[in-house]
């Protein structure tokens, strides 16, 4: 209400007040039911459900036909008031006496209106507290005998104070709650005794059904006002915080119909400028995109939602980014959209051969590949290979060579380091800055649904509290999973199965079985030096000639030199540390060219020391002599292959074994089972059986700082212990492998290719290996093959008779001072 009309009507209460209940004068005409002598009045009954009516209190009431209907019927022609009983629980169908409040209400009953559903309704009026006496039934409606209860409408100050704080606070509410009219405080002001001010609050503010029984009940005045004003309080702090929440809300709507006013007026002045709708050009050329672009239905119909979503928004609205940049993503992709296999069998073997010197088994798979292609074209599957091998073979160059001879794009993705599942899967939408995994993001970058696709250091994936990348690749590399690869950003499945993927380890132990059984594993082993010397005439030499400024005619490499620097200054399977050398021969040369100084075109071995300083690496070579107890064994490295000189040393002790060289635990158990072999046959080797308690045993592996380990060593370490106890020596130009057990068996090994090799660098003619390993002679060049002698052995007697020269005649007799002073000793015991 205006101040000004509150003002005017203040003036004037009585006025006001009638002005107010004009609607009720009827209710006023009706008169009080008149009291006996015993202080009783009789009245019909008027059961309440859900409605408590106050005294002095007008409400409005809806009446079915039944009982109280009845009741409102004989009371207008008798023009006499009612008793509303309060039931105690208002979803009682068939009340009972005991279901009544103890206090009920003399009401007065308007005019009765029809409804047109068949109902009644009416205004009642309260007119003071009645206290139940009796129910008495009768046919169509029930009686209630009760006596009228008088208030005490004594005031004090403390009813004082009461009353202006049940005024404060319910002001408080009338301002907060939009159902309460004006008029409602106006009317509380005029209103001087308690009970009424209680009973008039109560009605005018909405309270639950058992709180209005609970004040209908309190017949002290104070008492139920203090009730009221405890129930007013909470509601003013419900209707508080309504407030705040709905200035908040009104605060948004206002900023927005604000900012939706100035956009209009922006398209507007837009228009009148003839710049027209940017945004909604934008949009329709967004469409445009989409319709135009070959992609999965699924895919499309998604973009298009999106578009509908953007059409909605604002421009510069916050989603609108987010939103753009999904469809962006969705357009980028190549979902269809293939580049043409060259399936010519002889262009691929030429390409290849072009690029690479050996790796024949990667040849092999990759043009049996190409030729089932050419053969059956609308096979969708695709190879999962996984190049396995030291550091510098030539996997990655590889895989770029097969793309080059299918004429595909090449993409790598390097996964070194990666612990992050969503590195590979992606973010969802969710997320602030969002992208999707590395594979989508690859496949953007390759603009092709058939690239060739290669997986780097696959072996180097790590996981943490981030997740497992290597799960997540399963499904990558599964070729019946792949064709729906699910990416949490786009959530639409995408077809990897027409890629090619390629993955490259350096160690197959780190990869997870279950990723590694999806895989077509083919190993890349060592270069030998030979493969090295074709590989730096061909590739090597003529690159970095070039980047350093070089012309082919001005720098030659003589093939001495050039093993030099392969065996002297480098130690590695791959080439990678030999190009660097031969760039930095390259470099000195072209610096004495810039200089113009005088410089030799032929590297010579003494211009190679010159350039790169003294030997990093001492080349190994077979022994000069045969020596007692030192037998020669070959041994695979990661570097390629390499021999291994065994050493015995038998010494007066107390039958202890000594193994040094930083062997680990399976090289140690070797040695125990080659003594314990030796041991077996002390008879046939004529050995005294007694010696072994009074002499120390000492084996010895050179070059302590590097680990070694390995059961392959197990029949060269046989041959040194039986050589130093029979004095017999180890022929120099033999070397062996092969695993042995304790009743002399050899068992095959690996590595063969590289440790054949490593004996014919060394200058070796003679190798033993174990009968098994016949099979993998294929691997070994033929001219290898053909410079060396190779025996192939199953048992340790026929490595003695091959490996061991007789024993010398002027030889030192150290065992058998031993075995004479040992058997004095126990004759003396004895």
């Amino acid at each position: 209400m205006k101040t000004e009309e509150w003002k005017k009507r203040i003036d004037n209460p009585e006025e006001y007040t009638t002005a107010l209940y004009q609607r009720t004068d009827e209710l006023y005409q009706v008169p009080d039911s008149v009291p006996d002598e015993n202080g009783m009045i009789t009245c019909p009954a008027m059961i309440m459900r859900d409605i408590v009516v106050f005294p002095r209190m007008v409400s409005p009431i809806f009446v079915v036909p039944g009982p109280n209907l009845d009741a409102i019927n004989y009371v207008q022609k008798e023009n006499q008031t009612m008793i509303a009983l309060m039931l105690k629980d208002s979803d009682i169908e068939n009340p009972t006496h005991d279901d009544f409040l103890e206090v009920g209400v003399e009401i007065a009953v308007g005019r009765l209106l029809s409804l047109q559903d068949g109902n009644g309704s009416a205004l009642v009026q309260g007119r003071s507290r009645v206290k139940i006496i009796e129910i008495i039934e009768k046919d169509d409606f029930w009686w209630v005998k009760g006596q009228v209860i008088e208030e005490d409408e004594t005031s004090n100050r403390q009813t004082e104070a009461l009353m202006r704080t049940s005024r404060d606070l319910f002001e408080r509410c009338v301002q907060l709650d939009r159902t309460l009219p004006d008029e409602a405080h106006l009317f509380s002001i005029n209103i001087t005794e308690p009970g009424w001010l209680a009973d008039m609050i109560a009605t005018a503010v909405s309270l639950p059904y058992d709180e209005r029984l609970e004040l209908l009940t309190i017949l002290d005045p104070k008492e139920r006002l203090k009730k009221v004003n405890w129930l007013l309080a909470q509601e003013l702090d419900v209707l508080q915080l309504e407030d705040e929440i709905q200035t908040r809300v009104q605060s948004e709507v206002d900023r927005s119909q604000r900012e939706f006013y100035l956009r209009e007026q922006l398209k507007a002045i837009q228009n009148e400028l003839g710049e027209g709708d940017v945004w909604s050009r934008e949009l329709v050329e967004l469409k445009a995109k989409v319709d135009a672009k070959k992609m999965p239905e699924e895919a499309k119909t998604q973009a298009n939602k999106e578009i509908e979503r953007l059409n909605q928004m604002p421009a510069m609205a916050p989603e609108v980014a987010i939103l753009r940049t999904y469809i962006d993503w969705l357009l980028d992709l190549p979902w269809e959209d293939a580049t043409e296999d060259n399936l010519d069998v002889l262009h691929a073997s030429k390409v290849l051969d072009e690029n690479h010197f050996g790796l024949g088994k990667a040849k092999d798979r990759i043009l049996e590949y190409i030729a089932v292609k050419s053969l059956k074209p609308k096979t969708d599957r695709q190879p999962i290979l996984c190049f396995a091998g030291p550091p510098g073979t030539g996997k990655t160059s590889l895989g770029k060579s097969i793309a080059a001879a299918l004429g595909r794009n090449f993409v790598r993705l390097s996964l070194g380091g990666v612990r992050d599942e969503a590195e590979i899967r992606g973010h969802r939408r969710t997320y602030i800055g969002a992208l999707p995994g590395r594979i989508i993001q690859t496949m953007k970058r390759a603009g092709s649904i058939n690239p060739l696709f290669m997986l780097d250091e696959i072996d180097k994936l790590g996981s943490d509290f981030r997740g497992d990348p290597s799960s997540a690749l399963l499904e990558v590399l599964d070729p019946e999973q792949n064709f729906s690869f699910s990416d949490h950003y786009l959530e639409l499945p995408y077809d990897l199965s027409k890629v090619m993927f390629v993955t490259t380890a350096n160690n197959l132990g780190n990869i997870p079985p279950a990723l590694l059984d999806r895989m077509e594993v083919i190993e890349f082993p060592g270069y030998i030096e030979e493969e090295k010397l074709e590989i730096s005439r061909r590739f090597l030499i003529p690159r970095q000639l070039e980047e350093s400024g070089l012309e082919p005619d001005e720098l030659q490499f003589d093939e001495v030199a050039l093993r030099k620097v392969i065996r002297e200054y480098t130690y590695e399977a791959g080439v990678r540390n030999l190009e660097r050398e031969i760039g930095q021969l390259c470099r000195k040369t072209a610096r004495l060219k810039a200089e113009k100084k005088r410089f030799t075109k032929t590297l010579s071995m003494a211009a190679i020391e010159k350039f790169l300083g003294p030997p990093q690496f001492f080349f190994a070579e077979a022994e000069r002599e045969d020596e007692v107890g030192v037998a020669t064994a070959i041994a695979w490295t990661e570097n390629g292959g390499d021999i291994m000189p065994i050493e015995v040393l038998v010494m007066e002790g107390k039958g202890s074994l000594q193994i040094t060289g930083q062997v680990g635990e399976v090289m140690q158990e070797s040695a125990q089972a080659a003594l314990s072999y030796m041991k077996s046959r002390v008879d046939p080797l004529g050995i005294d059986p007694e010696i072994f308690e009074d002499i120390d045993i000492h084996i010895h592996v050179p070059e302590g700082a590097i680990p070694k380990d390995g059961p392959s060593a197990g029949i060269t370490i046989a041959t040194a212990l039986i050589s130093a106890f029979t004095e017999r020596p180890v022929r120099k130009e033999v070397s062996m492998t092969g695993e042995i057990t304790l009743r002399g068996n050899v068992l095959p090994i690996g590595g063969v290719r590289e440790k054949i090799l490593a004996a014919h660098r060394a200058g070796l003619k003679t190798v033993i290996l174990p009968e098994k390993n016949a099979k993998d002679l294929v691997e070994v060049p033929k001219k290898v093959r053909e410079d060396l002698k190779i025996i192939f052995v199953r048992h340790m007697d026929e490595v003695i008779d091959i490996a061991l020269a007789p024993a010398l005649e002027n030889g030192n007799r150290f065992l058998k001072r031993i075995e004479e002073k040992s058997k004095k000793v126990r004759k003396d015991e004895k």
